[in-house]
């Protein structure tokens, strides 16, 4: 007979209470134990022959099991259930309820959950954060700003993604995005971006010409100029398209690009012009160009009254840093059009609470007016009153500072100026007016001479560069061949010293009416080191008299860069185009030729024309001179009916008939040497120039 089995084992098998005596041994010593061994994981269970059972159950099985389906399942304590497990040992009941408020309850019954992590990629993440740099610099066109944040983003092993993520969005944009792209390249090459990111950036950019193509009709041919202009402008060299020839597939797109960089762009004659200017050559508006807008929306407005639209066409402008000039603008328009003024104050009220025209751009505005009001008088009487009720009716509704009526007008001060400067200021404009008509750096030079006022030429400089700053590149190289030429025969070192550091001290002031100053002024200043107006040494002297973190403070730093940078020589140069336009001599040869054509034909009507034609009336003293030393030289008086014609028709001024008379009366012992009787017809010709009113005798 079997042996019956006792009370406390039940009715178990004997296999059973094997197994139950072996779990419950390694139970007690494990319980010693506060942790586990390492090697107690699912990777170290022993998998047992067929029919043995594996050497390490009771001990492992407590932690891991696998189920039926070869997954490890995290189970229960002592072993219990789980998906595709057995259950406790001696479990004999069905489902099982865990009470959290029962006294044994222990947290380490309850079922395990898996909480799902978002991993960030930190490639995506740059991705996004220069998206928005690029979308910001499309709208403000701040180089120095689109710099530093970059700067300031780190992760510069992912820069050659910048480049292909600011190409390629400008491939989808205006002329004027595509320029402003390729300008901030050639402006982080070296400094922000080294040149292999560059060419990592580009190759991306060919290896996904075939996706640009889909979005962008004309990719193959946008992409290849933006190679070209890259290996103009130096950030990119010449044997890149080579190379990358033989890493693209020649069916690719990329392949395409490469070609016709190479074949239309890079081998055309004069391509490095051609390229250039392909998108126009300028990144920004001129300031004459933005005013004229404003005033052709105000005046809309004012007959329109459509404040919603006003608005639109202001934010379209896409310059917030010169709204002030619209507030500017939009006074005098309400002063002048007194119907006009409930419609004004709307706008500008709308545009204040709408965050359109910030509080600052605001007060500028007016204060820019209130230093004006003098001037304004001239045409508007009671232009004084009308402003001081406009700024009470701007501060009472809430759109302006109340500061501004304590600061009259955020701080401005007006300085008194002595008559002598006032007058040199006055002089000097119109010489350099002249020069950049003329090229004629001698005849400057001279003026410059006859002005007698040495003590000014830091005022000079300084003027010169902001008259450049607010025209083309042509005027921008001249006014940097002039500060070479005036260095070796008039001005010193200190003078140019001085009149950089008048410039960059009004920085803020000149970044109101002209929107990309810092980094222009940076330029000039890293120009002239270059053309060894100044030495680098003069840079620290200017920056050390400058107030920390100002706007000019900042605009040495960004010289000094641009100074340091990979090829800054040839570079620097180039920057405003390498080339001041035709030659005074060039000039000199047209007026001689048309004289002479006149002289020959003697119609007076055609000879207007011409000099008419040659659009340089602050250089017409040259016709004067010519057609008296013609006149001379052919003993005929008909140069003096084309003179009467000219001044007649206000095409030759007084001032420039005196100046033309001037020089001739300068070189008489020269011109004696070739006409015996230079002096008497000088006399004869200076007479009958008082007599028709040409000349204000002296």
């Amino acid at each position: 007979m079997m042996e019956m089995a006792s009370p406390r084992e039940g009715f178990l098998t004997d296999e059973q209470r094997e197994v139950l005596k072996i779990a419950t041994q390694n139970t007690e010593s494990l319980s010693s134990s506060p942790k586990s061994p390492s090697w107690l994981t699912s990777e170290h269970l022993i998998k047992a022959p067929a029919g043995e059972r594996a050497p390490n159950v009771g001990i492992a099985v407590r932690h891991v099991r696998r189920s039926h389906s070869g997954k490890f399942v995290r189970v229960k304590k002592d072993g219990g259930g789980g998906k595709g497990t057995w259950g406790k040992l001696l479990d004999t009941d069905g489902d099982t309820y865990i009470d959290r408020n029962d006294p044994n309850y222990d947290s380490g019954e309850e079922p395990y959950q898996l909480v799902e992590s978002a991993i960030s990629d930190p490639l995506d993440e740059y991705k996004r954060k220069v998206a928005s740099i690029i979308d910001e610099y499309f709208t403000t066109g701040d180089v120095d700003l689109a710099a530093s944040e970059l700067r300031e983003l780190g992760s510069s092993e992912y820069h050659p993604y910048f480049i292909k993520r600011l190409v390629s969005m400008a491939m989808d944009r205006h002329d004027k995005e595509k320029e402003m792209a390729s300008v901030l390249l050639s402006a982080l090459y070296s400094d922000v971006i080294s040149s292999t990111q560059i060419k990592q950036g580009f190759f991306m950019l060919l290896e996904s010409a075939d996706d640009l193509e889909v979005d962008i009709l004309d990719a193959v041919d946008i992409l290849a100029l933006f190679i070209a202009r890259a290996v103009v402008d130096d950030i990119l060299p010449p044997s890149f398209v080579t190379r990358a020839k033989k890493s693209i597939s020649e069916l690719s797109k990329g392949f395409q690009v490469l070609l016709t960089a190479e074949k239309s762009y890079l081998s055309a004659p004069h391509h490095a012009e051609l390229v250039e200017r392909r998108w126009g050559g300028s990144t920004h508006i001129t300031v004459e160009e933005v005013k004229k807008r404003i005033s052709d929306l105000l005046r809309e407005y004012a007959e329109s009254g459509d404040t919603s639209e006003a608005c639109r066409c202001i934010r379209q402008l896409g310059v917030a840093f010169f709204h002030h000039e619209v507030v500017k603008r939009a006074l005098v328009l309400a002063m002048e059009n007194r119907a006009a003024e409930p419609l004004i104050l709307k706008l500008l009220k709308e545009a204040s609470e709408e965050g359109l025209v910030s509080s600052s751009q605001m007060v500028k505005g007016f204060a820019r007016l209130h230093d004006s009001l003098d001037d304004l008088a001239l045409d508007i009487p009671s232009a004084k009153s009308l402003f001081e009720s406009l700024v009470q009716l701007a501060v009472a509704d809430g759109w302006l500072d109340s500061s501004f009526v304590n600061s009259n007008g955020d701080g401005a001060v007006t300085e008194a100026e002595d008559e002598k400067l006032k007058r040199y200021k006055e002089e000097i404009v119109a010489i350099i007016h002249e020069y950049f008509l003329s090229d004629d750096i001698p005849e400057l030079i001279r003026s410059l001479e006859d002005l007698g006022s040495p003590e000014y030429n830091p005022v000079f400089l300084k003027k010169l560069i902001a008259l450049a700053m607010d025209r083309k590149n042509r005027e921008k190289e001249m006014a940097s061949v002039l500060l070479s030429a005036i260095h070796i025969e008039i001005f010193s070192t200190q003078d140019i010293v001085d009149g950089f550091t008048l410039l960059l001290e009004s920085a803020e002031d000149t970044a109101l009416d002209i929107l990309d100053a810092s980094n222009e002024l940076a330029l000039f200043l890293a120009r002239a080191v270059i053309d060894d107006v100044l030495a680098p040494l003069n840079l620290e002297e200017i920056g050390n008299r400058l107030a920390p973190n100002c706007n000019g403070s900042e605009t040495v730093h960004v010289a000094q860069s641009l100074i340091g940078a990979r090829h800054a020589g040839e570079r620097l140069l180039r920057c405003w185009g390498g080339g001041t336009g035709w030659a005074v001599e060039d000039a000199k040869d047209k007026i001689v030729k048309l004289l002479e054509e006149y002289e020959s034909g003697g119609v007076v009507g055609e000879a207007c024309q011409c000099i008419r034609d040659l659009g340089m009336p602050f250089f017409n003293h040259e016709v004067v001179k010519k057609a008296l030393v013609m006149a001379m030289e052919k003993k005929n008086d008909r140069m003096l009916d084309l003179l009467q014609e000219c001044f007649s028709e206000g095409l030759i001024t007084t001032s420039q008939m005196t100046k033309g008379f001037g020089r001739v009366k300068d070189g008489l012992d020269d011109l004696a040497l070739d006409i015996p009787d230079a002096g008497d017809k000088f006399k004869v010709y200076y007479e009958h120039a008082v007599v028709r009113g040409w000349l204000v005798p002296v």
